[in-house]
């Protein structure tokens, strides 16, 4: 992140182009809707793994703490939105003798 027009780069694309959505346009925006400081940064970010929604939610993560490290005082801001709290749910790993984590064989009686 550095001080810029406010151009937002996903994986070298326009984050418009990368985030088709609008909804997951205006996730990525929120930090900066926020904080009021909508064009003064230019950010480049690279995400992989997961879903679209998660990649934005990923995005809006790093966009506000990069700005928190830019000025603390937007901290409290953030916080109360909930914008420096990492999801920290998991994907539960499959166990033997399941056919996925949780769901078992079919049942046959005889």
């Amino acid at each position: 992140m550095t001080p810029g027009k406010g151009t937002i780069v996903v994986n070298n694309r326009e984050f418009k182009d990368y985030f088709k959505s609008e909804i997951h346009q205006i996730l990525v925006n929120q930090p900066f809707a926020i904080t009021q400081q909508e064009g003064h940064f230019d950010v480049s970010i690279v995400v992989e793994g997961g879903g679209v929604r998660g990649q934005a939610e990923a995005v809006r993560l790093g966009i506000a703490r990069a700005l928190v490290e830019a000025n603390a005082e937007t901290k409290p801001a953030l916080k109360k939105e909930g914008f420096l709290t990492r999801d920290s749910r998991m994907v539960e790993r499959k166990k033997f003798g399941r056919r996925k984590a949780r769901r078992r064989f079919q049942f046959s009686k005889r």
